[in-house]
């Protein structure tokens, strides 16, 4: 799979995940909270898998 196309499917989930976990742990939320959450869903998943490769390589 192409760059892209991983970095749109963790887009995808990772706003899916935001919104579920905003849905069912703060109702009240405002929209830019779970923005937020999902963008760091992102990050994070990014941040593993830099972590996962360097950990490999050594």
């Amino acid at each position: 799979m192409t760059k892209y196309l991983i970095f749109i499917v963790r887009a995808i989930f990772s706003a899916v995940f935001a919104v579920v976990l905003c849905k069912m742990f703060k109702p009240d939320a405002q929209v830019l909270f779970i923005a937020g959450l999902g963008i760091f869903l992102l990050g994070t998943s990014y941040g593993f898998e830099y972590y996962r490769k360097k950990k490999t390589d050594t």
